[in-house]
């Protein structure tokens, strides 16, 4: 089996657990009548099972021929989203917990930071105070921020700053704050499936249109911007873009070429053999890299599905480790806080 870098790990350490604890609205931790903790949030409420130590996080990494973790908390949870005087404290201890599993085992880990974005002054401090802690190579940004180029302007100022970095930016769906406008979904049935798959990936297709397909990216050429599970429904629907473009803008360059020479990353975590296939073909091998959720069963099922995904062993090795070893070099590290 060959070693992986699993670039969409997401991870709890206890650190942050204390510091969801002691709230008492979303997201919050909580104990039930029966008698276990659930994490409260507007996502879902989820059922935590024993905490993960950096320990038992790389047993399972050990298990599943994954080399190094990126750790990241996720936006699902709407940690970012809050308050700056909530979030503020969350994503420090967060971010602290992270730098502290990557000091003491810096072969093994990297980490994401979680970022305040109610406030761009709480978002820009943030980052640059994480950035000099150990293992830290960029944040996890809510992918809502991004639905169009109207919307991300607010974050031109961040990747101002990221770009100096040479930062990776995991856009992960999330929504973020003060949002009124945000997309609304009926879940009155079938929830889990409208929101953590249709939902979900259909506004990961709208973020890689913005990345794709606009000029935003443009001034940041040293960002390696990533997006989880295959960029959404992309792969699917690029003959239909063309399509569509054909019809309604024969003068435009087809949506297929400009997305394929985006400077953005996808992972492939939870999609099967196929779907990697298709990727392969719309974004190139080089655009993709190996994620998981940070999930024993996640690392498990993206190993089998690239390993049944009928593409070349090179293409196969770049999405385990090639890509993924390309964007962490890219990263510029404060001298002092890089002699980990």
């Amino acid at each position: 089996m060959l070693m992986a870098i699993d670039m969409h790990a997401h991870w709890l350490p206890e650190e942050f657990c204390d510091a969801l604890r002691a709230r008492s609205a979303p997201p919050f931790i909580r104990r039930k009548d029966d008698g276990h903790e659930y994490l409260e949030s507007s996502f879902n409420s989820s059922p935590l099972t024993a905490r993960e130590t950096p320990e038992q996080r790389i047993a399972e990494m050990d298990s599943n021929g994954v080399e190094r973790g990126v750790l990241s908390l996720t936006t699902v949870y709407g940690v970012e989203r809050l308050p700056s005087a909530e979030s503020v404290p969350l994503c420090r201890a967060f971010n602290d917990a992270v730098a502290a599993a990557c000091a003491k085992y810096p072969d093994r880990f990297s980490g994401l930071a979680a970022l305040p974005v109610a406030d761009m002054n709480d978002t820009l401090a943030e980052f640059a105070r994480v950035m000099a802690l150990p293992g830290m190579v960029g944040a996890l940004l809510p992918g809502d921020g991004f639905l169009s180029i109207k919307r991300a302007e607010k974050f031109r100022p961040f990747f101002e700053a990221a770009d100096k970095a040479g930062a990776i930016l995991l856009v992960h769906y999330g929504k973020i704050a003060d949002d009124a406008d945000g997309p609304k979904v009926d879940a009155s049935d079938n929830g889990h499936s409208r929101v953590g798959t249709l939902d979900m990936q259909a506004r990961i297709s709208s973020n890689m249109i913005t990345f794709c397909m606009t000029d935003f990216l443009k001034p940041y050429r040293n960002v390696s911007v990533l997006l989880h599970n295959l960029g959404g429904n992309i792969p699917y629907e690029i003959d239909r873009l063309d399509h569509r473009s054909m019809l309604d803008r024969p003068q435009d360059e087809l949506p297929s070429k400009r997305i394929r020479e985006a400077p953005v990353l996808v992972d492939c975590n939870s999609l099967g053999a196929k779907p990697i296939e298709l990727a392969v073909d719309c974004y190139g091998a080089d655009r993709i890299v190996f994620g998981s959720d940070g999930t024993d069963f996640g690392m498990n099922w993206t190993q089998k599905a690239i390993a049944e995904a009928r593409i070349s062993d090179a293409d196969k090795e770049a999405i385990l480790f090639g890509n993924a070893l390309r964007a962490l070099a890219k990263v510029h590290r404060p001298r002092a806080a890089a002699a980990e």
